[in-house]
């Protein structure tokens, strides 16, 4: 990784990054000054990019149309909008230039702390990276290969001729075709995908790749790069202890949901009883709510952790204060007097519903904190299923919920893959018998599940026709969670503007050299 080093006290020397295009591999880091404001924002513009990337992935072919359709539509809605028309252009916009290279390096110091953090985050990464090379023009493209220096040289037409009917078989193009296109030859490790996907000839350890292949020799590079930047910046987080300004922001930013907070509605507020749980919880949780509610039926009791989650997720989908007393009371006095109950747990269940110590409404766990919180130990419920139970005792435990073979092993394939959310939306679609051609909208939160198990339930979530190739057969659309997510940023930014000092984000980078 490309750092300059710097000790403290030593005269500042300023690095420019010496490419004209908008596109980089980030080896060089930034040198401006931001405020703990921009930090924050340009930091949570780019989570929501890279999570509607991470959607698009899940929903679409990366190759399709409504792929990128779907990418350009979301990026519309945040300040790298921008990228949609510069990346056919090398006009420099030193605005969008700042915003890409500094929310990157953030995002890396977020993401490096965990080996399923930092998965996260390099895939997300790399197919931002390969959407963007996507809009870019022939000659940008080749321009980004000499400014990089990635010299691929192409074999010769007259090596071409002698392997021309190979390279026409695993390209399913006529020899014509091959004629006229540009081959490069380079090492098979160097374009893995191709190779696992048979999409090119291999001789002699040499894998014979097509120009319009490129961007695989590319993603090859980057991964590695990347790969080894974050284990550097890992290395460096604890050089920032110090700083007690940004230790709780870069904490937080890779937990951070961006979606629906699900507070208590106006319009759900009493709707949901005490005596509807049961009934619901067999019909519309989530297995880690219904995981929790089995368990606390069974011991009459659920230690803080689970009650936290638990407890807040019952307030999201409609439990007004008085039932949710009145729902925890009737359990916990099963074992325990109601005095007892009222001294040692009455307080945390006023104090979640903003009625007790500084009076904040506290909004449910998203699957993002469930997932990468504080995992259960002995005695706990709290948690992720999909992530927290060991596979084996997982299969086991939803082949006895007389889940279809079919079913389980795409619910098994995505957990190991460690694709837990999307082990959720197929575990949902097999509770709610759906037709394994139609694929839910990928959850982020409990209590998203909740509500489209509601609206399956009610016949307002119908599958449509198959034939396209998307992931998901249903159509996305923006709908007022976006306005919420939006105004969840202005807060979250809002918390730190009476920090707003000015700091050199070059201090907090180069910590990694």
């Amino acid at each position: 990784m490309d750092f300059s080093t710097r000790r403290k006290g030593a005269k500042k020397e300023v690095v420019t990054n010496n490419t004209s295009q908008k596109l980089q591999f980030y080896k060089i880091p930034p040198t401006e000054t931001v405020s703990l404001h921009e930090f924050e924002e340009f930091a949570l513009e780019r989570l929501k990019v890279l999570k509607a990337i991470e959607t698009a992935g899940e929903k679409f072919v990366k190759t399709s149309s409504e792929y990128e359709a779907y990418v350009r539509e979301q990026l519309r809605n945040t300040k790298f909008s921008k990228l949609l028309k510069s990346e056919k252009n090398d006009e420099n916009d030193s605005e969008l230039r700042s915003l890409d290279n500094v929310s990157h390096f953030i995002l890396r110091l977020a993401y490096c702390k965990s080996e399923e953090a930092r998965r996260w985050f390099r895939q997300q990464e790399l197919d931002l990276f390969r959407f963007r090379f996507s809009l870019m023009s022939e000659s940008l493209k080749k321009k980004f290969l000499v400014e990089n220096n990635l010299h691929y040289e192409s074999i010769s037409d007259e090596e071409k001729s002698k392997i021309q009917e190979q390279l026409a078989a695993v390209s399913n193009k006529g020899t014509g075709v091959v004629e006229s296109l540009e081959y490069f030859k380079v090492h098979f490790t160097d374009v893995l995908d191709l190779v696992q996907k048979r999409k090119v000839y291999l001789h002699k350890g040499h894998a014979y790749v097509a120009y319009d292949d490129m961007i695989s020799l590319l993603i090859g590079v980057y991964r590695e790069h990347l790969s080894q930047a974050l284990a550097i910046t890992a290395r460096a987080i604890p050089h920032l202890e110090e700083d007690e300004r940004l230790l709780p922001m870069l904490s937080g930013l890779s937990k951070r949901y961006l979606g629906s907070d699900y507070d208590v509605k106006k319009s759900t507020v009493g709707q949901v009883t005490a005596d509807m749980i049961d009934m619901l919880s067999k019909k519309s949780f989530p297995l880690c709510m219904s995981h929790l509610h089995s368990s606390m039926r069974q011991n009459h009791h659920l230690r803080h952790g689970g009650r936290q989650q638990y407890g807040l997720f019952l307030k999201g989908i409609g439990l007004s204060l008085d039932e949710a007393m009145k729902f925890w009371r009737s359990e916990f006095t099963k074992l325990i007097d109601v005095d007892k109950f009222d001294k040692q747990y009455s307080y945390n269940i006023r104090h979640n519903y903003g009625k007790e110590g500084k009076r904040a409404d506290y909004t449910p766990y998203s699957c993002m904190k469930i997932i990468m919180s504080n995992a259960p130990g002995p005695g706990d419920s709290h948690g992720c299923p999909f992530k927290h139970t060991d596979v084996d005792l997982l299969r086991q435990k939803l082949k006895n919920m007389t889940i279809g073979d079919v079913y389980l092993d795409k619910i098994i394939s995505e957990v190991k893959a460690g694709r837990y959310n999307v082990a959720c939306t197929r575990y949902f679609e097999s509770v709610h018998k759906l037709p394994l051609e139609y694929q839910a909208q990928t959850f982020s939160h409990p209590n998203q599940y909740f509500e489209e198990s509601q609206r399956t339930l009610n016949g307002e979530n119908k599958p449509v026709g198959i034939g396209t190739p998307q992931r998901s057969q249903k159509t996305m659309t923006t709908t007022s969670t976006e306005n919420k997510s939006q105004n969840k940023t202005k807060s979250c930014i809002e918390e730190f503007d009476t920090m707003d000092d000015d700091f050199d984000i070059n201090e907090v980078i180069e910590t990694s050299a």
